[in-house]
C-alpha cells in the first residue's frame, strides 16, 4: 500500500499567510525573507471536539442584533498585585487569554508563579510547565517562600493532553509556560514552528473561551525585543504584555501592548528581590533618585503612561566632537526624533551644536514613547552645552513642533499635580496646558515657543 506523502506549505513568520511555493516577499504584509517551509499534517477539523462544550454543528450560535446583546460590567478578579492589575486593566477577565513575553531571566515565570500561588488559596489554579521540571519550579517556590499546598502543577507539552486534563481539573486560571514548546499530535512540524505555535494557541484559546478559564501564555522574544512566533498569535489573544528590564538592573517594567479590556501602554513597575518580584507602588520615587549635587544637563519631566503620570529624569551630554561626523546617541527615546529636535534648536533657538557630540539618556531604563519629552530634551541639551545647572525643583514637559511652537500634551493638569506632590516648585509647560487659576504650590511658566522657553531659563 503506497504511503501518503506529507504536503508542505510556506508560511510567513510575520503575518501567518500561507503560500504553495517559496517567494522572497510576502504579498500579504510586504515583509521580505519571512517565509519558512512547514509540513502539513491531517486536517484538524475535529480537533476542537476533543473537549466539552463544542457540538460541531454549523450555525449553532443564533444571530442577534446589536441592541439585543446584554451589556454588563465584565466580572474581574484581582491577581493580588496592584501593578499587574493596572496593566491588565483592573484584573483578570474570565475566558480571557493573556500573552506575556520577555527576555530570558526577566522574571516571567517568577511573576506568574507568585500570582498563581496567591490565587490558588481562593480558586483552582493550574500551572503547566513545558520547559522546566516540576522539581525546578518547586525549588523556586520554596526559595521565594511561597505557599505551595494549593497550586496544582503539571509537566506536559501535548496540547491535547493539557485540554483533557484541564477538563477534569476545571481550573479558573491556567498558565502555559511556554507556548513555543507546545505541540499538537497531528501536525508533523517541530515544536516552536509557525504552524505548531499557531494551531496550539488556537486550540488553547478555544478551550479558554468555551470554559471561561483565564489562560496565560508565556512567549519568547526575539533579539530585537518583539514577541517570537507568527504575528497571528498576537491577534488571537486578548491582552499582550511585555516584561522588560536589563539583567544588571533590579527593576522590571511590565508594559501592555494590547488590551481588549483596558488601556494600552499601561506601565507596571516591579523590583527583583531575593523574595521574588515586589511591586513598586510609587515608580516616580525610584526614577527620581538624583545625585546630591545636580550637574548640568539634567532635568525632570512628566510622562504619561497608560492612566497615570510618571516623573523621570532626562540627562544630556554635549561635548566637542573629534570626528568628521558628530555622534547623536539616544538611549530610551527615538534617535531620529533627537536629530529633528536638534535641527529645531538650531533654526528657532539660535543654538548650533552641529560640531558637538550629543548624548541623551532616560534615567532608570524607561523608554519614552510620547512627544511630551521634546521640550525637556532640548532644555537638558542647552543646559549641558552652556554648562548651566537647571533648578532642582524645576519640572518640564511639552511637544516641540517643527516651526518652534510648543504644543500641548494630554493630561497637563494631572502632570502638574503629580509634580507638586513630589515637591517641585517650578514648571515650564505649554501655554495651552497652563492652569486657569494660579496654583499656590507650584509656579507655572506657560510658553508658546521654544525661544520663550529658553528665555525662561535666563
Amino acid at each position: 500500500m503506497p504511503v501518503a506523502k506529507n504536503k508542505s506549505a510556506f508560511v510567513c513568520n510575520d503575518c501567518g499567510a500561507e503560500f504553495s511555493k517559496w517567494q522572497g516577499q510576502c504579498t500579504e504584509c510586504g515583509a521580505w525573507n519571512t517565509l519558512s517551509e512547514v509540513r502539513l499534517g491531517p486536517t484538524p477539523s475535529n480537533r476542537s471536539a476533543k473537549f466539552q462544550g463544542y457540538d460541531g454543528a454549523a450555525g449553532s450560535n443564533p444571530v442577534q442584533t446589536l441592541a439585543e446583546i446584554s451589556v454588563q460590567d465584565l466580572p474581574r478578579f484581582s491577581s493580588g498585585a496592584g501593578e499587574l492589575d493596572r496593566v491588565l486593566g483592573g484584573g483578570f477577565v474570565p475566558g480571557s487569554v493573556v500573552l506575556i513575553g520577555g527576555s530570558p531571566g526577566a522574571g516571567k515565570s517568577t511573576v506568574l508563579l507568585q500570582t498563581l500561588c496567591h490565587l490558588a488559596r481562593t480558586m483552582p489554579a493550574l500551572y503547566i510547565t513545558g520547559e522546566e521540571s516540576l522539581q525546578q519550579v518547586a525549588m523556586r517556590a520554596q526559595r521565594l517562600g511561597l505557599p505551595t499546598d494549593k497550586l496544582q502543577m503539571l509537566s506536559e507539552t501535548s496540547v491535547e493532553a493539557i485540554c483533557a486534563i484541564a477538563q477534569k481539573v476545571v481550573p479558573k486560571i491556567m498558565v502555559i509556560d511556554s507556548i513555543q514548546v507546545m505541540h499538537l499530535e497531528d501536525i508533523t512540524s517541530a515544536p516552536g514552528s509557525v504552524s505548531q505555535v499557531r494551531e496550539s494557541a488556537a486550540m488553547l484559546t478555544r478551550f479558554a473561551k468555551q470554559t471561561g478559564t483565564v489562560l496565560i501564555l508565556v512567549g519568547h522574544v526575539t533579539k530585537d525585543g518583539s514577541l517570537a512566533g507568527p504575528k497571528v498569535l498576537e491577534h488571537m489573544i486578548d491582552c499582550s504584555i511585555l516584561l522588560e528590564g536589563d539583567n544588571d538592573s533590579r527593576y522590571r517594567t511590565l508594559r501592555g501592548h494590547k488590551n481588549r479590556f483596558g488601556a494600552v501602554n499601561e506601565l507596571g513597575v516591579f523590583a527583583m528581590t531575593e523574595q521574588g518580584m515586589r511591586e513598586v507602588s510609587n515608580p516616580s520615587a525610584i526614577f527620581l533618585q538624583r545625585a546630591e549635587e545636580i550637574a548640568s544637563g539634567s532635568v525632570v519631566m512628566v510622562m504619561w503612561e497608560g492612566t497615570r503620570p510618571l516623573l523621570i529624569e532626562i540627562q544630556a551630554l554635549v561635548d566637542d566632537s573629534h570626528l568628521g561626523n558628530p555622534r547623536r546617541v539616544a538611549v530610551g527615546m527615538d534617535q531620529n526624533r533627537l536629530a529633528m529636535l536638534l535641527a529645531v534648536l538650531h533654526r528657532h533657538g539660535g543654538i548650533m551644536v552641529g560640531d558637538q557630540d550629543v548624548f541623551v539618556n532616560v534615567v532608570g531604563g524607561v523608554r519614552v514613547m510620547e512627544t511630551s519629552a521634546d521640550l525637556a530634551v532640548l532644555l537638558a541639551i542647552v543646559s549641558s552645552f552652556r554648562d548651566r545647572v537647571l533648578p532642582e525643583d524645576l519640572i518640564v514637559f511639552g511637544e516641540v513642533g517643527l516651526s518652534g511652537e510648543i504644543r500641548p500634551v494630554p493630561g497637563g493638569q494631572e502632570r502638574l499635580r503629580e509634580a507638586a506632590k513630589h515637591g517641585f516648585k517650578r514648571a515650564i509647560v505649554p501655554y495651552a496646558n497652563a492652569p486657569r487659576e494660579k496654583k499656590s504650590d507650584i509656579d507655572v511658566v506657560a510658553v508658546k515657543s521654544l525661544q520663550e522657553a529658553l528665555d525662561a531659563l535666563s
